[in-house]
């Protein structure tokens, strides 16, 4: 294991990832903050393997990640190159290697009622599970972004990418805005960070 990675995880975790890596032909590439994901797998052309993780990630959404696309390796070690991405084998593959870690010594115990529900059935990304996505947002260092659901209705907010919408409502799991140059209708996710603007004057 890259000696790096250690700072990222939290300590009790260093030693059962370093197991699950000795005999990996994998490289781990730690990269900058990447807005559409938290880390990714691939094999390459020379029948090596590369993980890449963002950096930004605090120890245990690091941790989680990191272990999300180990299982993308093990899975298509064990299962070959035609399954699906996010189906069963690699479902089966994660929970197996993420149960070791699922203890009050690595995570928070906050956490762990959380975390053993969303591996029941673990999804393609722990952003869509609400209530533990916005449990793990807790750990992060403070910045001055607030999360849809905090929002009125009516009001107007900023993306990162300078996009600019109107909260509408609330579905069962999303939040229906609006983008205002459009007038295209979005649904997000209710822990989507945003950047309130000043709503004194109606944007139209």
């Amino acid at each position: 294991m890259n000696n790096a990675i250690a700072s990222y995880i939290p300590q009790a975790a260093v030693k059962p990832v370093q197991a699950l890596l000795a005999d990996e032909n994998v490289t781990i590439t730690i990269k900058s903050e990447r807005k559409t994901r938290h880390g990714d797998y691939r094999r390459l052309p020379n029948g090596r393997h590369e993980i890449t993780i963002n950096a930004n990630l605090n120890p245990y959404r690091f941790l989680i990640t990191l272990i999300h696309e180990i299982a993308h390796l093990e899975a298509y070690k064990n299962y070959g190159i035609g399954i699906k991405p996010h189906g069963k084998a690699w479902k089966r593959t994660f929970q197996k290697l993420m149960l070791p870690f699922l203890n009050p010594t690595v995570f928070p115990e906050k956490l762990l009622p959380l975390l053993a529900k969303h591996f029941k059935n673990p999804k393609a990304s722990s952003d869509t599970d609400v209530a533990l996505a916005f449990a793990l947002k807790q750990f992060d260092p403070p910045n001055n972004k607030t999360y849809v659901f905090e929002i009125k209705d009516g009001q107007v907010f900023k993306l990162y990418n300078g996009k600019i919408f109107r909260k509408e409502y609330k579905r069962v799991k999303r939040i229906a805005c609006t983008e205002i140059k459009t007038g295209k209708l979005y649904l997000f996710n209710p822990n989507a960070e945003v950047e309130l603007l000043n709503n004194e004057k109606t944007v139209s």
